[in-house]
């Protein structure tokens, strides 16, 4: 059997910031690692290898897409001034789909409600 050498391969070479705009687009418009693998003709594996380069070298956080909503509070002069010299505690909430607020035991309680709702309803 004779083989027949029809050029040199070589390999692909990929720069941080390809990887990183790659593993990027996963999740983007719901796109699946399979669906952005074969559209950049690389293979799943490739890309969680990516991520976890991308992560140890700190180019990439899985909330790195994190989306900041405006929130509408008061400012902090119409806020109430306890008088308790009480020193507050931290308290953590967890809310559905994941969300977590993080707030001191002495925030006024109507501050509190309308927090709560503003991040629930975003």
């Amino acid at each position: 059997m004779r083989g027949e050498i029809l050029g040199v391969e070589r390999r692909r070479y990929w720069g941080d910031d390809e990887k990183l705009a790659i593993v990027s687009a996963v999740g983007v418009g719901g796109a699946t690692v399979t669906q952005v693998a074969q559209r950049h003709d690389v293979t799943r594996q490739q890309i969680y290898a990516w991520r976890h380069e991308l992560k140890r070298k700190a180019l990439w956080s899985p909330i790195s897409g994190a989306l900041f909503l405006p929130v509408d509070a008061p400012p902090i002069s119409n806020l109430p001034v306890l008088t308790d010299p009480a020193p507050a505690v931290w308290i953590e909430l967890r809310l559905a789909k994941g969300r977590t607020l993080r707030f001191e035991s002495d925030i006024a309680e109507t501050a509190l409600t309308r927090l709560i709702r503003a991040v629930d309803g975003a």
